[in-house]
């Protein structure tokens, strides 16, 4: 039987035991995975100062993949990108663009 620790037992960012999340590669996995054309597919990060901009862009024909039905996948996206940030200590927001 797994014995329970205490919070304050449990590693916090940038200590040794924790992994710093690539927000970008998992985008691009989730995506990759819902749209027609997989090579078109480019997430763009924008460093600021208190938050990054992360810019999705997808085929024409794919932005409805991504953005789903009244915007569920876009927001379950985002959900997944939310708790990494919090993760992360950063917060992340997500632009999803058409590509020309």
């Amino acid at each position: 039987m797994e014995e329970k620790r205490s919070e304050d037992e449990y590693p916090g960012p940038g200590e040794p035991g924790t992994q710093v999340v690539d927000v970008k590669a998992l985008i691009e996995v989730i995506v990759r995975a819902l749209v027609d054309h997989p090579d078109r597919v480019s997430v763009r990060e924008i460093e600021g100062t208190h938050s990054c901009m992360l810019e999705l862009s997808v085929a024409p024909t794919d932005v409805g993949k991504v953005i789903g039905k009244k915007g569920i996948h876009a927001d379950a996206i985002r959900r997944i990108v939310h708790a990494v940030g919090g993760k992360n200590k950063k917060r992340y927001v997500l632009e999803i663009l058409e590509e020309p």
